[in-house]
């Protein structure tokens, strides 16, 4: 079967990450196209990652409109997007796309409307599901060997000023709705729905930075349906060039500590015999969400996180936020 033949809109970092992903799967993918604002930074990713043999599209619509496509990454920050999954819909392409999916929620049903009318298939940018550790845990908890799922406790540390729109809470949404959206959903993927979130964000270290608008520290506390508690703490005030991003579950019959997606250590808590139980892998996460996505595609089947997955995550970021703005607990409509 040939590669999908594959497009990118949006040339900047995540998108080099996916670029080099796809040119490293050269039986599954074909980038036959970039996307951006800037037509020197689009022709630039089509040397790098093609010698120059991809097309360089500055508009997304033209783009859909003169280039042959399969799929295509949708990778702008969050303010940039507009109707670029409806037009992906509309003509039939597939759709990855960066988290999050958008800053409203109007804006987000929207997409899972166009998308789902249109019967493409769609994976979000939340790689931590496709962690070994990660999915491990996700086939105890199935299996009902678990038990009750009662607490996830999760942190996200950075320190960089990142770029300017980054900083701006009306173009990224904030740390926890452009960065910490990660944890969120991977509470969601191992904890079930939520029923209430209660937030507080402050920016305590970046006052005399201009047009620094968003938090810089942050605690969150989630319900869950099913009856378990999720507590996120995030800041971008740790240590400077180190990312840190760990979490840890307890369940009625096992404690599990990981250091990452991809390694755990998993002690089952009801019964001393049984060995400790630890994974450890180096397979990269971009890796299999991409060949997730692909064989989505071949066997018409949902990819793993589906664009309605990435709404319900930021339907839950969201709502965070404005309990932090209002400082009270925010109930979901379920």
């Amino acid at each position: 079967m040939p590669p999908l033949r594959m497009a990118i809109i949006g040339c900047g970092g995540f998108a080099r990450r996916h670029a080099q992903v796809f040119t490293e799967l050269p039986d599954y993918f074909q980038l036959v196209a970039f996307c951006d604002r800037n037509h020197d930074r689009a022709a630039r990713f089509s040397q790098d990652f093609t010698q120059g043999a991809a097309a360089v599209f500055t508009d997304h619509p033209t783009l859909f409109a003169q280039a042959r496509l399969d799929a295509v990454a949708i990778c702008v920050p969050p303010y940039g997007h507009t109707d670029q999954v409806a037009c992906a819909a509309q003509h039939g392409v597939h759709v990855f796309i960066e988290k999050p999916i958008a800053l409203t929620m109007e804006q987000a049903w929207s997409m899972v409307e166009a998308a789902e009318a249109a019967g493409i298939v769609t994976q979000v940018g939340f790689m931590l599901r496709f962690g070994s550790a990660v999915e491990r845990l996700k086939q105890i908890i199935e299996s009902g060997e678990a038990g009750q799922a009662g607490l996830m406790s999760a942190r996200y540390f950075c320190n960089d000023l990142h770029a300017g729109w980054w900083r701006s809470r009306d173009r990224s949404g904030g740390q926890l709705v452009e960065q910490v959206i990660h944890m969120i959903d991977l509470m969601r993927y191992l904890m079930g729905e939520a029923e209430s979130v209660y937030s507080i964000q402050r920016n305590l270290f970046h006052k005399n930075v201009p047009d620094y608008t968003i938090e810089d520290v942050s605690g969150t506390t989630i319900s869950f349906a099913q009856g378990g508690i999720g507590v996120l703490y995030a800041t971008n005030n740790a240590i400077p060039g180190k990312w840190t991003n760990d979490y840890r579950v307890v369940t009625a019959h096992l404690t599990a500590e990981f250091s990452d997606a991809n390694h755990a250590a998993f002690v089952y808590t009801s019964d001393p015999a049984l060995p400790r139980e630890t994974v450890a892998s180096d397979e990269s996460v971009y890796r299999r969400e991409m060949m997730d996505f692909y064989h989505a595609i071949r066997e018409n089947r949902p990819a793993r996180t589906p664009i309605r997955e990435g709404a319900r995550s930021l339907a839950l970021a969201l709502a965070a936020t404005q309990s932090a703005q209002t400082n009270q607990v925010v109930f979901l409509s379920r």
